[in-house]
């Protein structure tokens, strides 16, 4: 594991830091980036998907996110020869849309294919150019945010890039998930309804 501290770092050093280190690299090995905004957790799991690592991210705290990018291969002499200012600082991925999910599953009919549809829809959303404001989950969709999801490693991703995680709060409860909660934070109904009134858009899978 190679550790790449860029905290305090602005844009393109994140990026630069950890593209010199994917550049060093003699063999496929496996990186872990720690910034401080969610910009650059944007900007370097851009870079690093366009190079071919496989990317995860999760915020640890206020100001504290961590990057881990798994290389298969190291990166090419051509890529290796870009020069620092051919970096990008990318503007915010982040847009006026949210997204709501009332339940585990996606559409009606099988619950097993629901569940599978629902899945690859929150995948599909972390690779979307502009990323949502926000992602609310209320009803069964609470399960997706509560431990044994399928769903936390892409919920815990987007969280690391600015899109705010909410799960009802009554939900938890009365699904019995309070002390499950995995990634987010707990929100009420009249936040829930706020949020939804103040979108531009708003996709319901």
């Amino acid at each position: 594991m190679i550790t790449v501290n860029a905290m305090g770092d602005a844009c393109p050093i994140p990026v630069v830091k950890t593209k010199k280190a994917m550049q060093a690299m003699t063999e496929p090995d496996t990186l872990e980036v720690l910034v401080d905004n969610e910009i650059a957790v944007q900007n370097v799991t851009k870079m690093a998907k366009s190079s071919g690592g496989d990317v995860t991210s999760e915020k640890l705290g206020e100001k504290e996110f961590k990057i881990v990018i798994k290389m298969s291969q190291v990166m090419s002499e051509l890529k290796a020869q870009e020069k620092e200012e051919d970096v990008d600082c990318m503007p915010d991925r982040r847009k006026d849309t949210i997204v709501v999910i009332s339940s585990d599953r996606m559409g009606s009919g099988n619950d097993e294919l629901g569940k599978v549809l629902i899945k690859g829809f929150i995948f599909a959303v972390t690779q979307l150019d502009e990323l949502p404001k926000a992602i609310l989950f209320y009803n069964g969709g609470a399960r997706l945010t509560s431990e044994g999801s399928d769903s936390l490693e892409d919920l815990k991703g987007l969280e690391a890039q600015g899109v705010e995680i909410m799960t009802c709060g009554t939900c938890l409860d009365y699904y019995g998930l309070k002390e499950k909660l995995r990634v987010g934070s707990v929100t009420n109904m009249y936040s829930i309804v706020e949020t939804m009134n103040n979108a531009g858009k708003i996709i319901r899978p």
